[in-house]
């Protein structure tokens, strides 16, 4: 895998890959790295839960994460919280053990922050 990150100006930078897609965020008025990091670790986890119910019938889908960060530098993620919404008719075990498979072996951005943080789920089934 390859990527950049590029400097646009001000606080802006875009990160590219290999084939030219481009993430553009502002480190001081948008989302910085770390926000971005948080996010992706819902984004990761989420495509396991969809993949998972791709033969169910599902409406919506979204993850609501909290974390925190180490008091002093560098300020890495000490624990993240994360709550699974799904919309559907779908049994609540089905998705807790998506979830739990997710970190536990497929989602390779949380299973990169495992040494330092601990990550906590709940599912809701809506």
């Amino acid at each position: 895998m390859q990527s950049k990150v590029e400097w646009t100006g001000g606080h802006g930078m875009a990160g590219i890959t290999a084939k030219g897609q481009r993430i553009e965020f502002d480190y001081e008025d948008g989302p910085g790295p770390m926000q971005i990091t948080l996010q992706m670790v819902g984004a990761c986890s989420l495509v396991d839960i969809i993949e998972g119910l791709r033969t169910r019938t599902i409406t919506k889908a979204w993850v609501e994460m909290d974390s925190t960060r180490a008091d002093a530098s560098p300020r890495f993620f000490t624990s993240m919280h994360l709550v699974y919404h799904v919309e559907g008719d779908i049994p609540k075990k089905l998705v807790e053990r998506l979830v739990e498979k997710s970190h536990e072996k497929y989602c390779s951005v949380s299973n990169s922050l495992k040494e330092s943080c601990k990550i906590t789920t709940e599912v809701v089934i809506h």
